[in-house]
């Protein structure tokens, strides 16, 4: 795995692509215009210039991946507090097309440990469809965060045609930057293994039923099914901790007790 290191510095090349920290205002512009590509929300929801400035203001992060000056993925991130704890909130990463599956997420998220780290950060998080199987698998077993919370319509009904016109449920993804877990992920070694007390299912073929006018009711039973199973699990202690594929491609979500000392809850 290709990481990118920010210690003392701002630029990791690898292949030609260039990923650093953005600050001035056409490449914040230029987050803003790649992000109504990837997600193609209506402008009442897109995230203004406005936020992407003052998140770089303010100790958040604005992150842009180039290859030869243009701008094929960013990421946004906004500085927060929790009991007392100072964490970053990774609002959104968005790679443009024809540069997905590539790795390059990825790397922006390595990134953005790198640079949270050397400013005194040790807790990312950020929301994350738990019907999306692709993405569940990045963030739980690529990158080692966990999961223990779970957010009802967090954003409402979206214009996102990626939602398919379903609520827009989300887990939070915790990524604490110093755990073994996450050391281990860098390091392209696996997470840790459990015996899951409890598994959750996402049929691979959600994709398709989201998009279909007569299937999205189906898609919606099984948002709902596992809204429950994922609430009562989390009220039990458990916290997603796995997450595999079977030979079908539907993803699992397996559950266990998160034993790592950590600094809040």
């Amino acid at each position: 795995m290709a990481t990118s290191e920010a210690k003392g510095k701002t630029d990791a090349t690898t292949n030609a692509i260039v990923i650093r920290k953005c600050r001035e205002l056409d490449e914040l512009r230029s987050c803003v215009a790649l992000q109504k590509e990837v997600w193609n929300f209506s402008d009442a929801e897109l995230i203004p210039l406005r936020m992407f400035v003052v998140a770089e203001k303010i100790g958040g992060q604005v992150i842009g991946a180039f290859e030869d000056d243009q701008m094929i993925g960013f990421a946004l991130a906004i500085p927060g507090i929790r009991d007392g704890h100072p964490y970053l909130h990774s609002q959104m990463v968005g790679v443009r097309e024809g540069y997905r599956n590539s790795g390059l997420g990825r790397r922006i998220k390595w990134f953005q440990r790198d640079d949270a780290l050397s400013r005194g950060f040790e807790l990312m998080e950020w929301t994350f469809d738990p019907l999306e199987i692709k993405n569940a698998y990045l963030n739980i077993e690529k990158l080692g965060a966990i999961a223990r919370r779970y957010q009802v319509n967090q954003y409402g009904l979206t214009t996102s045609p990626l939602q398919g016109g379903l609520p827009s449920d989300r887990l939070i993804a915790e990524w604490w930057l110093k755990s073994k877990r996450v050391q281990a992920a860098q390091q392209g070694c696996a997470v840790p293994r459990i015996e899951a007390q409890r598994t959750i299912e996402v049929p691979a073929p959600i994709y398709e039923w989201k998009a279909s006018s007569t299937m999205r009711n189906h898609a919606k039973s099984i948002q709902d099914n596992n809204k429950t199973l994922f609430i009562q699990a989390f009220s039990n202690g458990l916290s997603v901790l796995n997450f595999t594929r079977d030979a079908a491609g539907n993803g699992i979500f397996g559950l266990g007790k998160w034993d790592e000392n950590v600094n809040f809850s």
